[in-house]
């Protein structure tokens, strides 16, 4: 499939891989950073990356993949060009984010967790932005919006689609 925008990450590359699990395979925490890493660089830590930084962190497979899945923000695969988070912890879901997440959903035509068939948008749900107080809320590409409605929620969809 063609896109109409430039990618915004590097396609795999094991060297590349090994240039940045060694660039941050001494920092304390190396096994976060390294995974953040990747992914600020790749759009997603790919399979083959996990054994990778096991070996240059003196781990097992099985403790970075741990690490991986335990946390929700890593991805198995690239988002599209945008990401749009929505709060689905308890404060969003009392103040009507199952709604607005449906509302999202359909105008998308993907679940939560999907990419767009053109790759624009990636939806995904959050476990907590912090902004219980203006709940629901939600996040476009590292972006906060708090206060969340249907036409502030119209107005995310359409950004994130252009």
């Amino acid at each position: 499939m063609t896109t109409l925008y430039e990618p915004r990450y590097e396609p795999w590359d094991e060297a590349r891989g090994a240039e940045i699990i060694a660039e941050h395979a001494g920092q304390e925490g190396a096994t976060l950073v390294i995974l953040h890493a990747l992914q600020e660089a790749f759009g997603y830590v790919p399979e083959a990356a996990i054994p990778m930084a096991a070996q240059a962190l003196n781990l097992s497979r099985a403790e970075v993949h741990g690490v991986f899945t335990f946390y929700h923000d890593f991805r198995h695969k690239p988002a599209g060009r945008h990401v749009l988070k929505l709060c689905r912890a308890e404060a969003c879901q009392a103040a009507g984010g199952d709604a607005l997440a449906a509302r999202a959903e359909t105008k998308l035509g993907v679940s939560l967790g999907n990419t767009t068939a053109d790759d624009r948008v990636t939806l995904e749900p959050i476990y907590c932005l912090g902004l219980c107080a203006t709940a629901p809320s939600a996040m476009l590409d590292g972006r906060l919006i708090g206060r969340l409605d249907e036409k502030r929620l119209d107005a995310l969809v359409a950004e994130a689609q252009r």
